[in-house]
């Protein structure tokens, strides 16, 4: 099987010269790590879906993955500046997913309040081979387990555990209509 080998370990620091990353990942939700005025200094995407071709070693996509957090969202020295979605830091690479024929489904790792919406997260499906999202489903709490699917007289569900600071957790299941 021909590949590459993803592990290979990442600088701490380059010298400005020959530095030249596309992107930094951070393990603190935006806001709590390095800020300035509670503004992340690491610009987005904060949270990433990406997808690569294992027998090639080649990324085919990546998209921010969750809602744009509130630290960043609700931030006065962005007001009046159409923010799109940053994805979400933190807990993203704790947050399972699921894998179809045709999607990769996985809910937001933070609890967000946006304004067409109750605090909560959203289970997201995405195109496995365009990245492009397909569909969201509101849950009330940040994905805290890998969702599942399951039959059951012939109809489909996908599962997915949710817990949050203040949400007790518990399991959703999710089918589309009869």
């Amino acid at each position: 099987m021909k590949g590459r080998n993803f592990r290979a370990p990442v600088p701490v620091a380059q010298e400005a010269r020959s530095s030249s990353p596309r992107y930094v990942a951070g393990g603190l939700p935006p806001g709590r790590g390095l800020n300035v005025d509670g503004l992340p200094i690491v610009k987005p995407p904060y949270g990433l879906l990406s997808a690569v071709d294992m027998n090639k070693g080649e990324l085919l996509f990546q998209v921010a993955h969750g809602e744009t957090p509130d630290a960043v969202r609700n931030h006065p020295a962005l007001a009046g500046l159409d923010i799109p979605l940053t994805g979400q830091g933190g807990a993203t690479t704790n947050v399972g997913l699921l894998v179809t024929k045709t999607l990769v489904i996985l809910a937001d790792p933070q609890d967000t309040n946006p304004p067409d919406r109750p605090r909560g997260a959203m289970l997201r499906a995405y195109d496995k081979l365009t990245g492009e999202q397909v569909g969201a489903v509101y849950v009330p709490a940040s994905q805290s387990g890998g969702p599942m699917t399951y039959m059951v007289d012939g109809r489909q569900y996908i599962m997915v555990a949710v817990s949050g600071r203040v949400y007790s957790g518990e399991y959703i299941a999710f089918a589309l209509p009869e």
